[in-house]
C-alpha cells in the first residue's frame, strides 16, 4: 500500500455568492464523490471572490501542488463571470473565441428561436489551447486545459459535465468506504478507532459525533483502496463497540 500511487485533486470554487451566503455550494459535494470513484482523492477546496487577481493567485498556488485541479463558477454570459481570463492569466496565455463552442452554442440557440448574441457569445471564449468538455443540459461547455478544468457553478450543469469526464482522468484504485454508527461517546472509544487504523494498513476512518434526541452519538466510515482491509476494520470495530455495550448500526445513524 505504501508504494501506491496517490492522485490528488482541488477544488476552487469562484464566486462572491458562495462568500456571502446567498448561495450554498453543492459543488464540492458532488465533485468528491465522483473523484473517490475514479481513483482521485480530493485534498483541498478554496472559495474565492469575483476578483481576477485573488481567482490567479489561489490557481498558482494550487495547480502545481495537486495533479488535477477543477474550478465551478464564472463561465456564464454576464460581466462578472470572468473565471475564463483569469485561468488564462495564470497559464500566461490568450483567451480566444473557440470556433467549436461558438458552433455549439449557435446550434444550441437557434434550435430554440434564439440567436448567439454577444453576452451568449462569452460562453465561446476559452484559454487559448484548451479542449471542450460537453455540457448536455444548456450548451455552454465546461473547459479542460492542462490540469485545470473549468466547470459550470449550477450544479446540475457541473453534474453533466462529471459524466463526460468519467473515464477520462488517469488515477488510482477508487475508494471503497463503509458506514456504521454507535451510540457512543467519541472519548470511550477513541483508543479502539487508534487501534483499527494501526492493525489495518491503508486504512482511515472518520469518526463524526452528534447530538441527537439527548444522546450522544457517532458515525463511522472507514475507507481504503483495500475492500478486504475495509471488510476487516468493521468487523474489528463492530466485535470492539459490542464489547462495550454499543450496539452497531449497519449503514450509519
Amino acid at each position: 500500500m505504501s508504494d501506491e500511487r496517490i492522485w490528488t485533486a482541488a477544488v476552487l470554487v469562484i464566486g462572491d455568492e458562495i462568500l456571502s451566503g446567498r448561495t450554498q455550494d453543492k459543488n464540492v459535494s458532488q465533485i468528491a464523490t465522483w473523484l473517490d470513484v475514479q481513483g482521485i482523492r480530493l485534498r483541498e477546496v478554496r472559495i474565492v471572490p469575483d476578483v481576477e487577481d485573488e481567482i490567479v493567485d489561489a490557481l498558482n498556488a494550487i495547480r502545481a501542488r495537486y495533479d488535477y485541479v477543477f474550478t465551478t463558477g464564472g463561465i456564464g454570459p454576464t460581466h462578472d463571470d470572468i473565471t475564463v481570463d483569469a485561468v488564462a492569466k495564470a497559464l500566461g496565455v490568450g483567451v480566444i473565441v473557440h470556433p467549436e463552442a461558438r458552433a455549439i452554442l449557435e446550434r444550441y440557440y437557434t434550435a430554440r428561436g434564439g440567436e448567439l448574441t454577444e453576452a451568449r457569445l462569452r460562453m465561446a471564449r476559452t484559454p487559448d489551447g484548451a479542449e471542450l468538455i460537453p455540457n448536455r443540459m444548456s450548451g455552454a461547455p465546461g473547459i479542460r486545459i492542462g490540469n485545470l478544468f473549468v466547470m459550470a457553478g449550477v450544479p446540475h450543469i457541473t453534474a453533466g459535465m462529471l459524466d463526460a469526464l468519467t473515464g477520462e482522468l488517469e488515477g488510482g484504485k477508487p475508494l471503497v468506504a463503509h458506514t456504521i454508527g454507535a451510540w457512543a461517546p467519541e472519548s470511550e472509544i477513541a483508543d479502539l478507532l487508534r487501534l483499527g487504523e494501526k492493525e489495518h494498513p491503508g486504512v482511515a476512518i472518520g469518526s463524526y459525533p452528534f447530538f441527537r434526541d439527548g444522546k450522544v452519538g457517532a458515525n463511522f466510515v472507514i475507507r481504503s483502496t483495500d475492500g478486504e482491509q475495509v471488510a476487516a476494520c468493521v468487523a474489528m470495530l463492530v466485535a470492539g463497540f459490542e464489547a462495550l455495550g454499543y450496539a452497531v448500526t449497519d449503514g450509519g445513524i
